[in-house]
């Protein structure tokens, strides 16, 4: 069982910087990559950026790369997504999440959720 708590949500007004941390704790040797996701106000869960657990390889969706940068601190088991440049279309409730998959990025690979934090960005 791998337990994920997300933090570091807030409002800031567009063009600003935000870091999202992940605790990731529990059956960690299970985990093969770790992700964020996002759900907006009626709108589908989207896959934001994903991280291999053992190589730290990155992989970020088009409509965030060189905006966001997902990354990993691998003494504290914990997973950051660095937000900047942030427009009002990054509102949503940011996830993170776990699988024992390889390089996925669908949501249904993912296992293991966090409750989620709110994004908020102002225009």
């Amino acid at each position: 069982q791998v337990q994920l708590v997300e933090s570091g949500g807030g409002l800031v007004q567009a063009g600003g910087s935000l870091r999202l941390s992940c605790a990731v704790s529990g059956s960690t040797f299970s985990i093969n990559t770790m992700a964020w996701f996002r759900q907006a106000p009626g709108k589908e869960r989207e896959f934001v950026a994903t991280i291999s657990w053992t190589d730290s390889s990155t992989w970020h969706a088009t409509s965030v790369k060189g905006r966001f940068t997902i990354s990993r601190d691998n003494a504290m088991d914990i997973v950051y997504l660095q937000m900047n440049a942030l427009k009002p279309e990054d509102t949503a409730v940011y996830y993170c999440a776990a699988s024992r998959s390889w390089r996925v990025t669908a949501d249904t690979d993912f296992t293991s959720w966090g409750r989620g934090t709110q994004v908020t960005v102002s225009s």
